[in-house]
């Protein structure tokens, strides 16, 4: 029997570890190397694109064959796509590059939370996965907080050191995702694990795709919670993403642009610490209030003031941090363990559905305001 404690303390190592990196600020250091925003906005296109094709796969593959296996091929994804950003010199090659870093996403985004919510229930303290995803969403503004502070570094060595030190991160991940134990709780999920020596390989893939998609038909609330949370979490995300060349154009010097978006990033912590605090709200009030606050910083980026723009990216990631916790611990509860990294799967694509959709049309707004 593993160590509850242990456990999920690895888990948060190899978020600190997945998420700490120099291109935190990727958008401004594309800008810098002379892509224009329109590029950007079809290179995070194919970010999703890509994300939305192997989303659902990604998650039957680690209620298949397991969820530790997928976040070790998660890492290796992202270490492929950080040595394909040393080469580029193209934006197909950028392009390329994002394509693997979304795989990187598809392969961890359901591994992770099924890997720690069915840890915690097997030790009976899953009532805990709202304050471990709270503590997850904090880890990865914090570790985008200080990559987005390295900003002015990471634009004056260059975008082939910078994703270099992703190598060497990526190596120690690895090395601690490999001492963790593979956990799978709730009734039915031992015997649904051992059919996968017994029957073909395909046939178990598809039984976990059809019996996810069967509680999806039935389970309207569950759909209704993911396109709410990718709604309101597309909008403050793009926001995020083109303020860091929206700011330099308003006058905003390098290294305080670090420091902006580290200040934007830190909204996360007081979203994703708040909300634990308050479990009786209600979801639907939950979103509104988090959508009034994403479009409130949507409509100070239209300001001629950068630091009206700065605060409004800091109110806007403390509404979307916070819907994310409430309506990931909601989801977790509904999901039966043998396809929760399914289901969770299902979740992220609802939300490249709406970033396709808004992705290109964002690059446009942004560039023409």
């Amino acid at each position: 029997m593993f160590h509850i404690k242990k456990q999920i303390s690895k888990l948060y190592a190899s978020s600190m570890l997945g998420n700490m990196s120099l291109t935190g600020a990727w958008v401004a250091i594309l800008a810098a190397r002379g892509y224009s925003l329109v590029e950007i906005g079809i290179a995070e296109t194919v970010f999703h694109i890509t994300s939305l094709i192997f989303e659902i796969p990604s998650g039957v593959f680690a209620d298949v064959f397991g969820r530790k296996k997928m976040l070790i091929v998660s890492t290796i994804m992202r270490m492929i796509g950080s040595a394909v950003m040393i080469l580029s010199n193209h934006i197909f090659m950028v392009c390329m590059a994002l394509s693997f870093f979304a795989l990187s996403y598809n392969f961890s985004s359901g591994s992770d939370k099924a890997l720690a919510y069915d840890s915690l229930k097997l030790a009976g303290a899953e009532n805990r996965f709202e304050k471990y995803r709270s503590n997850q969403l904090i880890i990865y503004r914090l570790c985008s907080g200080i990559s987005t502070l390295c900003a002015g570094f990471a634009l004056m060595v260059g975008h082939r050191i910078s994703y270099g030190t992703s190598l060497v991160t990526g190596a120690v991940q690895i090395a601690i995702l490999l001492s963790l134990h593979e956990v799978y709780a709730g009734k039915g999920c031992e015997g649904n694990r051992s059919r996968v020596e017994e029957n073909k390989t395909g046939r178990k893939l598809l039984l976990c795709l059809q019996e996810s998609l069967t509680f999806l038909k039935d389970a309207r609330k569950a759909m209704g919670l993911m396109f709410c949370n990718s709604f309101v979490g597309a909008v403050d995300i793009l926001l995020l993403f083109f303020l860091q060349a929206k700011l330099p154009e308003k006058g905003m010097s390098e290294w305080w642009l670090g420091l902006a978006l580290l200040f934007m990033e830190m909204g996360g912590i007081v979203g994703s610490g708040l909300i634990v605090k308050f479990p009786k709200i209600r979801y639907r009030w939950i979103f509104v209030v988090s959508t009034v606050l994403v479009l409130a910083g949507v409509l100070a980026e239209h300001s001629p003031i950068y630091w009206v723009m700065v605060l409004g990216g800091f109110i806007a990631v403390v509404g979307d941090d916070a819907l994310q916790v409430r309506t990931d611990a909601l989801l977790q509860n509904m999901f039966p363990s043998k396809q929760r990294a399914t289901l969770t799967s299902f979740e992220s694509f609802c939300f490249s559905v709406v970033m396709i959709v808004l992705s290109p049309l964002a690059g446009l707004f942004f560039t023409c305001w």
